[in-house]
């Protein structure tokens, strides 16, 4: 299994010297803590250690999302060309619209983080994916470089080549690609989102790397751009390429607050890296969307297979009959928000009684609910050093999001928890990518 090999190695050289390993972590700990890997204005939590990977994970990982970029351009060309299908996803009439306007690419999805457990290329299940305002590349590499400075890495370092693949250039470089295939010149680049609920930490490390791959680029709270003159400016900067982390649910939310920036989108006064058309994958219904026959119909049968091994059952939470069958299997189920992000209201029912359990399915009955199917992986082992600076060797639940740009696996993005729900929301540790390379 991919991490244990490579495991039972650092494992073995953090235990001849526990204590001079303890206070190194301590020392990373502090080095993180002073850091920019900040979430929701706290320190990212951490362990001494990273997900170990090789080449043939990286590969199996390459396939899964080269199989999903393919599913997810079949699903983005249906919705374009048959009113029918579209009715499946029951967007509001201005997003649909938005959903139809052409970007002026051809890439549906051009950055995004699906999420997985997995265990191996036989046995993996999906998550969620994540598409619109797709994030934590700046805790991976700000963490990841401080892992690779701690006594341990280096010692494992002696005997293999280890790499932490950095997300914030390669997203840098794959996004000025995508514009030079569409377009011509050096663009002014713009950040864009609601700054008040924005990861503003990484929005800095974006526009420092941008600007040393010899570009313009500002952050930009999308209510402060204008339209004017057939551009999209804040003040004097013409804006030509938007790195969108605005979230299509905000921004239909406060539609009202910014219409310059929806207008000169509909003109194509700029070009939106991911365009609304992300938001097909983004919904959490796009799961049960993919097992149902209408979808089936136009996908060849090596895809249906993968989606049946890989994909979740996924239902609305309706009905009465819905109710009861997540009441009385409580332990099998997750409920997530259709369309959410940042584990935002969702509940697992492991983590209630049946009492408190039941109360809260009939708060959020017929409430744009999804309940999904409860997946049990394998786990996988990582250090812990308690309080007391004991080692220990934990077994944690682990959430692999495959960072995907310009439609190629770039590398793993991992939350490590030992309770029902691995999220920003509970108890976790982000373990940075570590690809394991021999001499």
């Amino acid at each position: 299994m991919y991490n244990q090999e490579y495991f039972d190695k650092y494992l073995e050289i953090i235990e001849k010297y526990k204590d001079k390993y303890y206070n190194d972590y301590l020392n990373m700990v502090d080095r993180v803590n002073h850091s920019n890997a900040i979430y929701h204005g706290e320190p990212i939590p951490v362990t001494y250690q990273g997900l170990f990977y090789d080449e043939d994970t990286k590969k199996n990982l390459s396939d899964i999302s080269s199989k999903l970029m393919q599913i997810t351009r079949r699903v983005t060309n249906h919705y374009l060309e048959d009113e029918e299908y579209r009715k499946l996803f029951n967007f509001p009439k201005k997003l649909e619209e938005l959903i139809l306007h052409d970007p002026g690419y051809d890439i549906p999805v051009p950055i995004c983080r699906y999420d997985i457990f997995y265990n191996s290329k036989d046995k993996f299940k999906f998550v969620e994916f994540n598409t619109d305002g797709s994030s934590a590349m700046n805790e991976d590499n700000e963490i990841g470089q401080i892992l690779l400075d701690t006594l341990a890495m280096k010692k494992l370092s002696k005997e293999y080549e280890l790499v932490n693949v950095d997300l914030i250039n390669s997203w840098v470089k794959a996004s000025l690609d995508i514009y030079n295939r569409n377009k011509e010149g050096k663009p002014n680049v713009a950040i864009v989102d609601f700054l008040d609920i924005g990861t503003t930490y990484e929005f800095e490390a974006f526009k420092k790397a941008y600007i040393e791959a010899g570009v313009n680029c500002e952050i930009i709270d999308i209510r402060d751009l204008e339209y004017k003159n057939g551009k999209l400016c804040k003040g004097d900067y013409v804006v030509d390429l938007v790195y969108r982390r605005a979230v299509t649910v905000e921004i239909m939310n406060k539609i009202d607050t910014v219409e310059p920036f929806i207008d000169a989108y509909m003109d194509n006064a700029f070009m939106m890296l991911g365009s609304f058309r992300s938001q097909l994958m983004h919904i959490k219904p796009i799961f049960e969307i993919l097992l149902m026959d209408e979808t089936k119909a136009f996908l060849k049968k090596d895809e249906i297979e993968f989606l049946e091994k890989s994909i979740p059952k996924t239902l609305k939470f309706e009905t009465e009959e819905d109710f009861n069958e997540v009441l009385n299997n409580k332990d099998d189920y997750i409920l997530k928000p259709m369309d959410s992000y940042a584990s935002q209201g969702i509940y697992t029912g492991r983590e209630h009684s049946k009492e408190e359990y039941g109360k809260i399915l009939r708060e959020i009955l017929g409430k744009n609910y999804i309940y999904q199917e409860y997946y049990d992986m394998d786990p996988l082992k990582f250090v812990e050093f308690d309080s007391e600076g004991q080692l220990h060797v934990g077994e944690f639940g682990v959430v692999l999001g495959m960072f995907i740009y310009d439609e190629e696996f770039v590398a793993p993005y991992t939350r490590i928890g030992k309770e029902s729900l691995i999220s920003g929301a509970r108890k976790y540790y982000t373990v940075p990518n570590v690809l394991v390379k021999r001499k």
